[in-house]
């Protein structure tokens, strides 16, 4: 789908991707200290908004100006601050070294095209940064429910794996996730991935004995 066929879908349904963060970034992140946070192909923010609402100071990249303004306007109602930029995310350009954390959840394109995507991702990420990128598992098609039926934009976790090089990779899985309503779960392919770096240095006192 282009960009006109994504604002159309935006526009038609009050909430493409419901009001929740992914259960896996969740997973992932809500134990973290915030800091700086990249949501790539964030859509209509989810995501990026629960993330602004644990103290991320986050940006959120989507090529639908119809899915932007509606982030923003859930925003404003929440009184949180995100940096909404509508930039297609094949182009998009991160600074590199710059996020504490990047998100990279459900972005469906053939593996050749989204594989530079999550090159540059893996370059913006921090030390002790950690990448995360969930996506529809090649095996959904078949065995999980929901999700694309073109097989050539699902993905698998060795694909997602050989993307974030040079990371240090942490978690690479098929995984279930539940869908409401449905009598199997979705197949996910999930790689978090970390950047190394030095330990923060104990601010405190020594006390002598």
């Amino acid at each position: 789908m282009d960009r006109s066929a994504w604002d159309e879908r935006y526009a038609q349904q009050e909430s493409v991707w419901g009001g929740s963060a992914n259960v896996f970034v969740v997973r992932t992140l809500e134990a973290r200290v915030p800091g700086r946070a990249l949501d790539l192909a964030c859509g209509e923010g989810r995501n990026a908004l629960w993330l602004a609402e644990l103290g991320w100071r986050v940006t959120a990249v989507d090529f639908s100006a119809v899915a932007l303004a509606k982030g923003r306007a859930q925003a404003d109602a929440a009184g949180v601050s995100v940096d909404w930029v509508e930039a297609d995310v094949t182009e998009f350009q991160p600074e590199a070294g710059a996020f504490d954390a990047v998100v990279i959840a459900y972005l469906q394109l053939p593996p050749t095209v989204i594989k530079p995507v999550i090159a540059r991702a893996a370059a913006a990420v921090a030390p002790r940064g950690v990448l995360i990128v969930v996506s529809h598992d090649a095996a959904n098609l078949a065995e999980g429910v929901g999700g694309p039926q073109d097989p050539s934009v699902l993905h698998t976790v060795p694909q997602l794996v050989d993307a974030v090089a040079p990371l240090t990779v942490v978690q690479a899985e098929r995984v279930e996730r539940r869908v409401p309503g449905a009598d199997r779960p979705a197949l996910d392919a999930l790689v978090v991935a970390t950047r190394p770096g030095p330990a923060p240095q104990d601010s405190g006192h020594q006390v002598a004995d």
